[in-house]
């Protein structure tokens, strides 16, 4: 990728991309909190809106109620009858009939009402009047008293797009009084809805329980049906009380519509509506002045890129050629520096790097016939290590051998023990023999003692079988198999076992040999000392089982002390299978959760402490 092109990448990545992502991070914040506080005006607008409808009705419904319990309407004549019509039908502009009916909702003389608008008044429709008829809730007022008044259901006159609803006021107690019914006209109630929509956007609607839009701030909606996505939420299951208002998001246009139930009982509920794109057209506008910027902000710094890019290719270019020369060899090659800015420490560093070359290339030299000498020390040593490495097999044959030996020698061993103890009981108390025989069953059972810890020792294991182990059984059992050679050798041997010591976790053959192991590189220490002392100790410690082996030998050097555990490290002139001893009791103490320590002075001696988890 060339580098233009990394730093366009680099200023989308640096600059363009996150300031994008902040600006369309608080549009979108911003245009949240906007529709959130949409939404809560349109709730409060369609709560209000409702409250004033709901006001309005009732104020016809109590007029016509507190008007038509004044008069005794059993006594009037047929004259103050519609005289007292003509009362009830002046009581409110929206009033556009007013009939009497009797019990069963049948008819009673002739209907009050103006064939022409008049004065504010509305006009009725004659052929309207079987309407106005069956939608009176007689059902409801039968049992009720004189000046009741109930609302009946809306309708809507095809013909002129007018809604009204029944109002209907029981004139006498009892249930076969009459009742007067009013045609009470709705659009009348578009100035409530103008009056709270005000200056705001979008529109109110006053809609019936058939999803017919009784009134509205567009009259050329009144009658109309509303559009199916809006019926299908009008028709989801009923507000609850505790809840009068309710909002939702209307797709296809994009709408958001808020739902109030008009209060007092009424059937009707209004609908705040606004177009999204218009509420949110100021939030819209930001997004696309952002857009601008940023496309804008881009194609400046692109041109700036490439001016700069331009100037740097140049000098990069000397710099790559400066490196080909140095490719081909020409170390003597030199950069013009000039400037104080990177570019400038990169050809000084790069005239540098040729001085140093130059010298490294006559180092170099040098270091080749140094390395021929190393590679065939190295290969001395790899020669020296393969010699070990057959000791180590010759070793384990020997081990091998000696398992067999011992194996032999044990049958012959109890045969010779058990006729001395034959020959023992022949004997009595007082026969000059009896010592010899007592004398030949002691050696005979040290010699058995000695093939049985030879046998056990032999018989290791590839993986080790961890299990409870008595600490001072496994070093008595090892010191048996070279006590004798360190007694030979001049070493005072000290065992200081601990009493009542708990078992440890190991394998009993491996912890034989790293006992043997401890013991025989102690020994060989103290070959040329003048002073051989030899101390074993078991215990306690920190929940842990230990084992000291500390001798009075040469010591370690602290220069040779971190690699005693390497497989096949020996400080001696002629090598032995001691190289390995060291190894191998580190790595089955490892593998038993154990630890081995060690404390050394030169031409003091060393201790060797081994630690092992209690069973």
């Amino acid at each position: 990728m060339r580098l233009y092109q990394q730093l366009v990448l680099f200023m989308l990545a640096a600059t363009v991309l996150p300031l994008a992502a902040v600006g369309f991070l608080l549009l979108s914040r911003a245009e949240a909190e906007l529709a959130a506080r949409i939404d809560a005006e349109q709730r409060a607008q369609a709560v209000a809106t409702a409250e004033s409808v709901g006001a309005t009705m009732m104020e016809v419904v109590d007029a016509l109620a507190r008007s038509a319990e004044l008069i005794d309407w059993q006594a009037a004549s047929d004259a103050e009858t519609q005289g007292a019509l003509r009362l009830l039908y002046g009581q409110s502009p929206a009033v556009s009939a007013v009939l009497k009916l009797d019990a069963e909702g049948r008819p009673l003389g002739a209907p009050v009402f103006r064939a022409q608008a008049i004065d504010g008044h509305p006009a009725f429709a004659p052929e309207s009047l079987d309407r106005l008829v069956r939608s009176i809730p007689v059902q409801t007022l039968r049992g009720g008293g004189k000046g009741q008044a109930a609302l009946g259901s809306a309708y809507v006159h095809s013909d002129e797009g007018r809604s009204a609803v029944a109002v209907a006021v029981k004139l006498a107690e009892g249930d076969g009084a009459p009742f007067a019914v009013a045609e009470v006209v709705l659009h009348p109630l578009e100035a409530v809805l103008r009056r709270r929509l005000g200056e705001g956007l979008g529109r109110i609607d006053l809609v019936d329980e058939e999803r017919r839009v009784l009134a509205s701030t567009a009259p050329e909606r009144r009658g109309q049906a509303l559009a199916p996505a809006l019926s299908a939420h009008l028709l989801a299951p009923a507000v609850p009380l505790t809840e009068r208002v309710r909002s939702f998001r209307v797709e296809s246009p994009a709408r958001r519509v808020s739902v109030a139930r008009v209060p007092h009982g009424m059937r009707f509920d209004v609908l705040v509506e606004v177009d999204e794109s218009t509420a949110l057209a100021p939030v819209h506008g930001m997004r696309r002045t952002v857009l601008l910027s940023i496309g804008a902000t881009f194609l400046v710094l692109l041109g700036l890129g490439a001016l700069f890019t331009r100037r740097l290719n140049v000098r990069l270019a000397e710099v790559v050629r400066g490196a080909e020369a140095y490719g081909r060899g020409e170390l003597d090659t030199r950069l013009k520096v000039s400037g104080q800015d990177e570019l400038s420490e990169l050809a000084t560093t790069f005239n540098r790097m040729g001085e140093e070359l130059e010298a490294a290339r006559a180092r170099m030299l040098r270091w080749n016939d140094d390395l021929r000498v190393r590679v065939e020390e190295a290969t001395a040593d790899l020669k020296a290590a393969q010699a070990q490495l057959v000791e180590a097999q010759k070793l384990a044959a020997v081990g091998q051998l000696g398992a067999g030996v011992a194996h032999e020698i044990n049958n012959p061993l109890a045969g010779i023990l058990g006729n001395v103890q034959l020959l023992m009981l022949d004997r009595g108390a007082a026969d000059p023999d009896l010592e010899s025989l007592r004398k030949i069953e002691q050696s005979a059972k040290r010699c058995k003692e000695i093939t049985q810890n030879l046998l056990r020792f032999s018989q290791q294991r590839e993986r080790a079988e961890l299990r409870p182990v008595d600490l001072n059984a496994v070093v008595r059992d090892a010191l048996s198999l070279t006590e004798h050679q360190l007694r030979g050798d001049g070493v005072a041997l000290t065992s200081v076992l601990g009493d009542g010591l708990a078992r440890v976790r190991a394998d009993p053959g491996h912890l034989s040999q790293v006992v043997l192991a401890l013991v025989s590189n102690a020994r060989t220490a103290m070959l040329n000392s003048p002073q051989k002392r030899l101390t074993l100790r078991t215990g306690e410690v920190d929940g842990f089982g230990f084992l000291e082996v500390e001798d009075t030998g040469k010591g370690i050097a602290p220069d040779v002390r971190p690699r005693i555990f390497e497989p096949f490290f020996t400080t001696k002139d002629v090598w032995s299978n001691v190289g390995l001893g060291l190894s191998v009791a580190w790595r089955v103490v490892t593998e038993a959760g154990g630890s081995i320590e060690v404390r050394s002075e030169v031409e003091q001696g060393s201790c060797f402490t081994v630690k092992l988890p209690k069973a």
